[in-house]
């Protein structure tokens, strides 16, 4: 269609018919053909309709302007603007256009109505604006009396702040000179002012892209940093939040609303996001800066720097990086907190940093970009290698270190340098104790590639033997041990863990128990200790041992809770052990046979790997407290959880759920809420492993209960996700009895399953040859035809769910017929078409119907009699046809039974069968016996 009024009367027509998208496309299109002005006024006021009716009301004004810019006296156009402009909350505005729509028309009652109603509501507005202004000042004067008693003064702090986060609030703060009180405070140097102050600014920026702009400038982005430089930690954070709202605001991130001709006042952000780049790389190597301000500007960096959408070709800010600041970031990592002229550090500043270094070389598109990446790193290593000043050498190493904590395909080409991993192995037989802790440390993380474990296996494990067996420093000597523990675990070799062992892994883990429990030992040192467990766990006399020690159980989870890396991964990993959580390949009998004829060597399950022992190691984590450690795991942000992690700990949580005894203690310390994230996100096998988790969980338990509040819904997607042929029979079965009990529960969540597109997959399951599937699907199915949503599913036209419910009646698995019972007597009873509709989709429904009426289980017989008297209540000639067959003589003996407490419900149901009937005519009173 070409012509421009064949598609204005189009869209007219799906405008009455309230097809608001359609019409909307059709004036649209006809927009796009038209030349003629008229016309095009015509198109935009009608444009501007859909818009109001799809509440999209900026769009409308928009419209309607430019059709008012064609014909300025368009009352309908004026009228349509002033309804968009009243709901944008512009109500002088609206009140104009109103104005002029009342002088083109004066005695029209709709225009003066609308006049007086933007009137009160102006004079409204301007009376709480002016109480606004009132008590913003009043405020402002309690906080900065120092004389205002404390508990005003946290009174107002607390209102200043919810004050700032609505937008007439903040507005009113802003236009009555409110930014320079808030930085009047923040300079009184008291931390409940300062906080208050800085909490108050960020509820002020929060969407406001002009607003935010203007405090940027006036604060000036040097003295937010140095504010969030400080060595008090809700300060900083605060002030860590502030930035990240500004910068929000200017990526067009935040909550961004339209303001007027704000987008005219804001011209390019551009300059702005790099002066704020700058100052946080700058940062990075101040000493001026505490580690928490440290860690604060990597986090931010870690956060706005690398695409949140690979899809996005533009990674400008990642260069950006990458040129004036890689090796800032590769200063911070290359720091040696033992030595005198270490950067303030926290205990993950350098592990965020390397987390940043794989972020930004994973956001590079092309090989010329990350060869750039590694030239930097490569040109700023070898200037730090100095044979005559050791120190500097050291510094080499530690970047290496670090990058291989971060982008690790970089970090082997480093170690590919020329020296690199000789000057490794040399620094490990060093007399200093400082080159011995940074060596080791470096080799660690280099052996985790097979053929750098060959060389460290071939140069270095007799270096770590003896600096295990010699040192007296407790950080080098577990270090060394971790490093024995790797090479043994690596490649699966001779040498490392096994030969360095003799055949005692009992001793080694027994030792590293010792350093978690050793709370004189500092956290970074006990990491290591962790790590060794993760390897050490491997053994079955090992992981049996472990869980039996509950003071070093309890170590390691304390440990759990600090934002680590590589500690939440070496925690994870040694649970998978204790609980065997991990995959096994299951052992074909044949092949295990032919192995042996040929005398190869085949594994056998140690006897503590059985089911018995696991199950006793569960029991021994619950009670230790397992659950509270791995919530408290997933809390973590998610540069220091990996989806590794993630995988872990689904797989751990999904071992202690086995045994439905335990899954109230789960949900009890917050393993329900925990598993929720797991199973959105993360690797496709650890989201798979959490929705079981969440399916065992649910199946059994009040989702009142483990999921409260708004949460159960979010369960509802991970359930569906194991409604999958690919899934096991167990994971399907699961699921569907998790669905079942949420079905049961509101239709809220049955509207909910509905909406997940979980229907077709439960229908499916209705016809698996497997009895339990076909049982649970049917259970679940049952409890969804309360929706009528699902009713209208089975009143369309042109499917068979209705014949597939009534088939499975006449099944001879009691549980399936219970439930298909239930469903076609409810289904029977909401929508009478449904009962003609039954007649007609199989001719074996009389049959079903009867064997229901006449079954031994009275539940059945239950639902069986009052299908039959939703069938006779819904039509006479239906009535009459269930009169004419053997039913009748069904109905009849039961009506006629003495009454009995135990079937009194199904001999009602039948007496009310035969009640309708005498009612139509169609039989006559009796008598009972």
């Amino acid at each position: 269609m070409e012509d421009p009024i064949q598609l204005k009367e189009e869209g007219n027509k799906y405008f009455q018919a309230n097809d608001y998208e359609k019409a909307l496309q059709s004036y649209t299109q006809a927009l796009k053909l038209n030349k003629d002005k008229a016309l095009q006024a015509v198109l935009y006021r009608n444009r501007a309709a859909c818009f109001l009716k799809k509440e999209e009301y900026a769009k409308a004004a928009s419209d309607a302007s430019r059709a008012i810019d064609i014909n300025a006296s368009d009352i309908k156009a004026l009228y349509r603007r002033s309804q968009a402009l009243e709901k944008l909350g512009k109500l002088d505005q609206a009140f104009k256009d109103a104005q002029k729509c009342a002088t083109i028309e004066p005695r029209n009652k709709n225009f003066q109505e609308t006049l007086r109603r933007l009137g009160a509501n102006i004079q409204e507005k301007l009376r709480i604006q002016f109480s606004t202004d009132s008590r913003v000042q009043k405020m402002f004067e309690i906080l900065l009396d120092e004389n205002s008693e404390k508990e005003k003064r946290e009174k107002a702090a607390n209102n200043l702040i919810v004050l700032g986060r609505e937008e007439a609030g903040a507005e009113r703060i802003f236009q009555n000179n409110g930014v320079n009180l808030l930085l009047q405070l923040i300079e009184t140097k008291n931390p409940e002012l300062i906080l208050a102050a800085v909490r108050t600014l960020s509820g002020m920026c929060t969407g406001h892209k002009a607003r935010a702009t203007a405090i940027l400038h006036y604060l000036g982005i040097d003295s937010i940093c140095m504010w969030m430089s400080v060595d008090n930690e809700e300060i900083s954070l605060a002030v860590c939040n502030l930035l990240q709202t500004i910068t929000d605001c200017l990526l067009d991130q935040g909550k961004e609303e339209h303001h007027g001709k704000e987008e005219a006042v804001v011209l390019d952000t551009k300059k702005d996001l790099k002066m704020i780049t700058m100052c946080l790389l700058d940062m990075l190597v101040s000493k001026r800066v505490s580690g928490q301000g440290r860690d604060r500007a990597l986090n931010l960096l870690n956060r706005n720097i690398p695409r949140k959408d690979l899809k996005d070709h533009d990674n400008s800010r990642t260069i950006f990086v990458i040129d004036n600041g890689l090796k800032k970031i590769l200063k911070v990592v290359g720091q040696i907190p033992e030595m005198p002229d270490c950067l303030p550090l926290t205990e993950n500043t350098q592990l965020t940093a390397s987390v940043l270094l794989n972020k930004l070389y994973d956001d590079l598109r092309c090989d010329p970009e990350r060869d750039n990446y590694r030239i930097i790193c490569e040109e700023y290593i070898k200037s730090k290698i100095d044979p005559q000043d050791m120190d500097k050498t050291l510094h080499a190493v530690q970047i290496v270190s670090g990058v291989l904590q971060g982008p690790f395909d970089l970090g082997n080409k480093l170690l590919g340098m020329k020296g690199v991993m000789e000057m490794m192995v040399a620094l490990c037989g060093s007399e200093r104790e400082i080159d011995q802790l940074v060596a080791v440390e470096a080799l660690i993380h280099a052996s985790t590639k097979l053929s750098r474990a060959t060389f460290i296996i071939s140069n270095g494990v007799n270096l770590l033997k003896e600096i295990y067996k010699k040192t007296k420093n407790e950080k080098i000597k577990i270090r060394a041990l971790v490093g024995l523990c790797k090479l043994g675990s690596a490649g699966g070799t001779d040498y490392g863990l096994r030969q360095f062992a003799e055949g005692s892994t009992e001793k080694l883990a027994r030792q590293c128990r010792k350093w978690l429990c050793n709370t004189t030992i500092d956290a970074r040192t006990r990491k290591w200790a962790v790590e060794g467990m993760s390897y050490l766990t491997l053994d079955a006399d090992v992981k049996d041992d472990f869980v039996e020690d509950e003071p070093a159980l309890k170590a390691m989870f304390d440990l759990a809770k600090t934002s680590d890396k590589t500690i939440l991964y070496s925690v994870a990993s040694a649970l998978v052990n204790c609980t065997n959580s991990y995959d096994t390949k299951e052992l074909v009998p044949e092949l295990v046979q032919l192995a042996k004829f040929s005398k190869q060597h085949v594994p056998e399950e140690h006897p503590k790997d059985k089911k018995d022992f696991v199950v006793k190691r569960v029991k021994r984590l619950l009670k230790a407290g397992v659950v509270s450690a791995l919530a408290c795991m997933v809390k973590a942000d998610s540069a220091i959880l990996t989806d590794q992690s993630k995988e872990l700990i689904a797989r751990v949580f999904l071992a202690l759920c086995e045994d439905p005894k335990d899954r109230g203690t789960i949900v009890a310390q917050g393993g329900g809420k925990a598993l929720i994230p797991l199973a959105l996100e993360g690797t496709d096998v650890g989201k798979i492993k959490a929705s079981h988790a969440l399916a065992k969980i649910a199946a059994i338990s009040n989702p009142d209960i483990a999921f409260p509040g708004e949460r159960v819904y979010e369960v509802v997607r991970p359930l569906v996700t194991l409604l999958n042929t690919e899934r096991d029979g167990l994971q399907n079965y699961e699921a569907l009895l998790g669905l079942t009990n949420f079905s049961g529960r509101s239709d809220k969540l049955r509207l909910k399953i509905v909406k997940e597109k979980a229907l077709p997959d439960i229908e499916n399951y209705m016809f698996e040859n497997h009895d339990q599937l076909r049982q649970a699907a049917t259970e679940c199915m049952c409890n969804l035809v309360v929706n009528k949503e699902v009713q209208e599913r089975f009143v369309a036209d042109g499917n068979d769910r209705l014949k597939l419910v009534v088939l499975l009646c006449g099944e001879d698995d009691e549980k399936v017929q219970v439930a298909a019972a239930g469903a076609l007597a409810m289904l029977t009873a909401a929508q009478k078409k449904l009962c003609s509709k039954m007649t007609q989709v199989t001719t074996q429904w009389l049959e079903i119907l009867q064997r229901l009426c006449l079954h031994d289980n009275m539940e059945i017989q239950h639902r069986g009699l009052v299908i039959a008297f939703n069938l006779i209540s819904a039509d006479k000639e239906l009535a009459k046809k269930l009169v004419e067959s053997e039913l009748l003589e069904i109905l009849t003996y039961v009506g006629k039974q003495e009454d009995h407490p135990k079937k009194q419900h199904i001999i009602n149901v039948a007496r009310d069968c035969l009640t309708r009937c005498m009612d139509y005519g169609l039989i006559k009173p009796f008598s009972r016996a």
